[in-house]
């Protein structure tokens, strides 16, 4: 039996070595850290902050496991390093721990029957190292340089997008390829792109996106499972999924997809997305992961400035209380209505001015988190019956509506429906007042007469309801 422990100990760096378990098929068994240096015992026994293992205690000879979560990536490595004969180098950032591992495996001899070995070094980084994550083939920073050529120079973002999955589809030499953005404010999902490989069984994934979708996709972190990323290559592999996430593997089961890669993409730390990559060629497994590392590192920076953009755009025009649009926008909207040419492309606008009424009692009463709760319920009241784009909140408890292109007796007609809403949330009562101009150049008087006719309608409320505070104009 050969002195691993005179390998190690000649080694400045953290070094251990690793058996693997060589199985028929191409698997791989048990795969044990079997000793270890000072350095790489320390690193689990005397851990520096962020890089604590599942114990503090190394006992030779023990799975791997023992220390950290089953990684697929790990495995592999090793498995190719100590069966395969291969020297790797992989320079990563894995979401269990906070830092970048530069990681060296080397092959040793001899095996012991169907039991393999390979050295595997590694040293830390808190911060990432330009040089390390440029260290590639020039083939592979060809399509990296590539990518990022087309999305910092685009001036539509999301066309891009999708030429660069084409591209990144046929260097995996796969089925299907996407990027899935999250935004856990609205905890929502949404295909930002994807390419499908010309006469492919699989589906669009906007077939499946879709308001739970958000739930199902926040089980991809525990799936990945503290790794930088997810790779099934073979039926081994998807084992691993079946266990750790039995209706995610059913859904691709059901598909029709064999093997995975799943990249999280992240900008400063925050979960942005993922891109994943379908029925790609197993042959090529290492010159994906080593290519997307990088790709996604680019990937994750690029969509941060363009979701930043567009989170920018939604907080210069929403109320972020009621999600409805806000006097800025209406005042935008105001101004490009009264600025069209008129002629054959006008048309009449209706404008509402609905009133909450008796907001001002209920934040004296039951506090401004229960004035909050009215407000959001006011609008839900009113988007059941006015478009999204149609409503704007124009002051503290005053919500107007333009409507362009609508008949006074229709416009009366969702007067009436939006009250009869309102009555299905508690405390939700409107004081409306309405006008509809032939022209919607026009917009502005129908704006004034709406507020005008909301008055009266605000006065037979309060004289109903003489225990209510009157709010003065």
């Amino acid at each position: 039996m050969a002195d691993f422990q005179k390998v190690v100990d000649g080694i400045g760096a953290m070094a251990c070595v690793v058996s693997v378990e060589r199985l028929e098929g191409g698997r791989a068994g048990k795969i044990r850290i079997v000793t270890g240096n000072k350095a790489y015992i320390d690193s689990i026994e005397k851990p520096a902050p962020g890089t604590e293992m599942l114990t503090d205690k190394f006992v030779p000879n023990s799975e791997y496991t023992a220390y950290l979560t089953r990684d697929l990536n790990f495995e592999d490595f090793c498995y190719r390093s100590a069966v395969n004969k291969k020297c790797l180098h992989s320079y990563v950032h894995p979401d269990r721990f906070d830092v970048w591992f530069n990681m060296t495996f080397l092959p040793l001899e001899p095996d012991e029957g169907n039991i393999c070995h390979c050295l595997y070094i590694m040293e830390i980084n808190f911060e990432a190292q330009a040089s390390r994550l440029s260290n590639i083939s020039g083939d592979m920073a060809s399509a990296v340089l590539e990518t990022c050529v087309k999305l910092r120079g685009t001036t539509d973002f999301v066309k891009t997008m999708g030429e660069v999955l084409c591209d990144i589809r046929k260097l995996c030499d796969a089925e299907y390829c996407c990027v899935l953005t999250v935004d856990d404010y609205e905890k929502s999902c949404s295909v930002l792109g994807e390419s499908l490989q010309e006469g492919s069984r699989l589906k669009s994934m906007n077939e499946f996106v879709d308001e739970k979708f958000y739930d199902f996709v926040r089980t991809w972190e525990s799936t990945i499972a503290g790794s930088n990323c997810l790779i099934v290559k073979n039926e081994q592999d998807m084992d691993v999924v079946r266990e750790r996430n039995p209706a995610w593997f059913e859904s691709l089961k059901f598909a029709g997809a064999t093997r995975i890669v799943l990249f999280p993409l992240k900008s400063r730390g925050q979960l942005l997305g993922y891109i994943w990559v379908l029925n790609f060629n197993a042959g090529n497994a290492v010159k994906i992961k080593e290519t997307l590392e990088l790709t996604t590192f680019i990937l994750g920076s690029e969509l941060g400035s363009h979701l930043l953009l567009d989170r920018l755009k939604i907080l210069s025009s929403k109320d972020m209380l009621t999600g409805v649009l806000n006097r800025n926008e209406m005042n935008n909207y105001v101004d490009r209505l009264c600025a069209s040419d008129g002629g054959e492309g006008d048309c009449s606008v209706g404008v509402v001015f609905a009133d909450l009424n008796g907001l001002k009692t209920v934040n004296d009463e039951e506090g401004h988190n229960a004035g909050d709760a009215l407000l959001k319920d006011a609008a839900l009241a009113l988007r059941e019956v006015f478009d999204d784009d149609q409503i704007f909140r124009a002051g503290g408890d005053e919500f107007s509506i333009i409507v362009a292109g609508v008949a006074k007796e229709e416009l009366d007609l969702r007067v009436q429906k939006a009250r009869k809403a309102a009555k299905k949330y508690k405390n939700v009562s409107f004081a409306f007042g309405s006008d509809v101009q032939a022209s919607k150049k026009n917009v502005r008087v129908a704006l004034r007469k709406a507020d005008e006719n909301m008055y009266g309608d605000k006065r037979l409320y309060y004289e109903s309801h003489p225990e209510k505070n009157r709010r003065s104009r």
